[in-house]
């Protein structure tokens, strides 16, 4: 997606990227949170 959409579709790229950045930021918050889930049984 970061490759080819920025020929086809600059507006959405920008968009695309901005929802990737904030997914990447928030990856390790989300792991935390599946792990204690998992070994509390919920």
């Amino acid at each position: 997606m970061i490759e080819r959409l920025p020929a086809f579709n600059r507006p959405l790229y920008l968009q695309v990227r901005d929802v990737l950045a904030e997914n990447k930021a928030e990856r390790h918050i989300r792991g935390g949170i599946a792990t204690r889930r998992k070994y509390k049984g919920v």
